[in-house]
Formats: structure tokens, C-alpha cells, sequence
């Protein structure tokens, strides 16, 4: 399914991404198994869910966000410090990365590599159309921690 994400961020604007049947069709035209596109498309129409329901948090100056139990075990704490260094470097806010967490939990593996957290950040950004430094998008962009570029 990150594959997908990442196609779509590749081949996409976020304003220009086809409707669902559509797009399955474009996937399955390139080369995607049907339940990596099902799963895909239901968690983009998961993204798009969850931010209509979003609670709208503002900055709390120096508030730590404190993660449950579910969240640690599935958010190694390198996520974690990744997510802090966006919130520092103003690429995300409060409400992004409640979204970008809920979206990471709502894949189907166990623990989430940073490379994975990478791509639900970019796909985030990539859908809500939100302007970010071209500094951290070499970091979304960066080599993962099996040394391949996350996008080509």
C-alpha cells in the first residue's frame, strides 16, 4: 500500500488524483495487486473521513504531546523524535500530526519504520495541499533505513 502512496505523489497533484474508480483502474493498469488498491484507497478515503472529524487543536507553546500505549508500540520512538523534528521545523502543527498519527495506526502492520511514517507525512501534506520547506521534503524524501529512496 506505501507504494501506492507513493506512485500517487509521484504521478498526482492532490487537486487532480482521479475518483476512486478510476484511479483502481489506473492502478491495476500499473501493475498493483487489487488488495494493495482496495487497501489504499480505503485508507485515502479514510484520510479524507478523518479530517472532517478532526478535532481542531491550536499550538500549546511548550505542551508535550504524550503518546498512549497502542501508539508506542506501533510508534518506535524514532517516529516519534521524527514527528517532534516536523513539529519544530513548522511542517506540521497540532492538527497534522494528530492526522498523520491516526493515519499511521490505521495501517494494517505492527510496528511503523520511519521510512512508512515518511510517506504517510508526504501523502498528509500531499492531500491537504499544505506548503512546506524544500529542505524537509529532502528529508521525507530521503534514503529509508534499508538505503532506497523513498520516491524515485
Amino acid at each position: 500500500m506505501i507504494d501506492i502512496l507513493v506512485y500517487l505523489f509521484e504521478n498526482y497533484l492532490p487537486d487532480a488524483c482521479p475518483e476512486p474508480a478510476i484511479l483502481a483502474r489506473k492502478l491495476t493498469a500499473a501493475g498493483f495487486e487489487q488488495d494493495e488498491i482496495s487497501e489504499a484507497l480505503d485508507w485515502l478515503d479514510g484520510l479524507d473521513r478523518s479530517e472532517a472529524v478532526l478535532l481542531h487543536l491550536r499550538p500549546q507553546g511548550d505542551a508535550i504531546r504524550i503518546y498512549d500505549a497502542e501508539e508506542t508500540s506501533r510508534l518506535p520512538l524514532e517516529c516519534r523524535g521524527f514527528l517532534t523534528f516536523l513539529e519544530q521545523a513548522g511542517t506540521l502543527d497540532p492538527e497534522l500530526r494528530e492526522l498523520v498519527v491516526e493515519r499511521a495506526l490505521a495501517l494494517t502492520d505492527g510496528e511503523i519504520s520511519v521510512g512508512k511514517l515518511k510517506v504517510i507525512v508526504l501523502a498528509v501534506l500531499w492531500r491537504r495541499q499544505h506548503e512546506f520547506d524544500a529542505l524537509v521534503l529532502e528529508e521525507l524524501l530521503h534514503e529509508d533505513e534499508d538505503g532506497e529512496r523513498l520516491c524515485h
